[in-house]
């Protein structure tokens, strides 16, 4: 662990320095990053500078910053001790999560899972939640039979479902995975498309293969498809059937009509876990078509052991453009 950071103590009133020591030089070396990228990032997103001698790194900044920084340098160097790697994605959420911490008020669902790490343990990676609405999802994902999440674009809510599919799976826990989404014609006519119904539908799959290739080996995706342990089918092929110790994620679920959404949620069977997912904001639906994730949430809200967790701008996990965009399209879309 590093050593506690060492402030100049004669110059207590007007120091701007946080002094770290990290007593091994190959994981400091690690922390800072080839060509000290990891500390540039943080010095850009946090407006300080970060200054490496010998195995001590000076923080310089504004009270906050610095001492945001310092947390984050610390918590990273506590991560490579454990014996794993630091990624930008690693950076992203220690900066997240600490921020996030200050900010959200004293109840609610950000409050109910702090102070632990949430993991999810898949054959190739081990995923973290980079924010605390991810981490309140995922122990959402684990702790209810049916659970919603609800947000934009790019927040990690089909992300994570399906990596704790992954986990859950890998685990005994359930004995199949089974993805669907709405094949929704969103100004695409499927007829158009080349090959048979399969070739016209994995297009609309195509978000689902690509968190389950990230999750499995290829040839054990492969042979679990090929053995029916694996499903990924559009929501019209689920009715009629009872789905059984398996771990069920409807995705773009905003595009499911209210009898669709009706009937995929009467599917579940015993030792089932069923995740919805969907963005209020992208309903592809004919004009004049009530969206049945938005019936859902009206109607099931009360109902105890459905779980409701919701994301915003803020959770947003692909590029930081992504959030920038949807906060100016919600920003248009309010009333003047």
């Amino acid at each position: 662990m590093a050593i506690g950071a060492l402030n100049d103590a004669q110059n207590q009133t007007t120091t701007h320095e946080v002094l770290l020591e990290f007593p091994d030089n190959r994981l400091l070396i690690d922390l800072c990053g080839e060509y000290d990228r990891n500390l540039a990032d943080i010095e850009q997103k946090l407006g300080v500078q970060i200054v490496r001698r010998g195995n001590q790194l000076s923080v310089m900044g504004e009270d906050s910053a610095r001492e945001q920084a310092a947390g984050v340098l610390t918590a990273l160097y506590d991560r490579l001790e454990t014996g794993r790697s630091v990624e930008s994605g690693d950076i992203d959420r220690e900066l997240r999560m600490g921020q996030e911490a200050d900010e959200a008020e004293p109840d609610g669902q950000l409050q109910m899972f702090r102070g632990g790490r949430v993991e999810i343990k898949t054959r190739k990676k081990l995923v973290e939640p980079r924010t605390e609405a991810q981490k309140a999802y995922v122990h959402s994902l684990f702790e209810n039979e049916l659970a919603f999440g609800i947000g934009p674009a790019g927040t990690g809510k089909t992300y994570l479902a399906v990596a704790v599919g992954v986990s859950m799976f890998i685990t005994g826990h359930v004995d199949r995975i089974i993805l669907s989404r709405p094949a929704v014609e969103a100004g695409e006519k499927l007829g158009y498309l080349p090959g048979d119904m399969k070739d016209k539908v994995d297009p609309y799959m195509q978000p689902l293969y690509d968190a389950l290739n990230d999750f499995l080996p290829g040839k054990q995706l492969a042979k679990l498809i090929e053995e029916k342990r694996i499903e990924i089918a559009p929501l019209a092929f689920m009715r009629g059937r009872t789905l059984s110790n398996a771990f069920v994620v409807l995705d773009e679920a905003q595009n499911a009509t209210t009898m669709q959404m009706k009937m995929f949620l009467t599917r579940l069977g015993e030792g089932s876990r069923m995740v919805i997912t969907g963005d209020r904001s992208q309903v592809d639906l004919p004009r004049g078509v009530q969206s049945g994730l938005a019936d859902a949430e009206r109607l099931l809200k009360s109902i105890p052991k459905i779980s409701f967790n919701y994301f915003t701008a803020r959770d947003v996990v692909r590029h930081p453009l992504v959030a920038a965009i949807i906060e100016a399209y919600d920003a248009d879309a309010m009333p003047a």
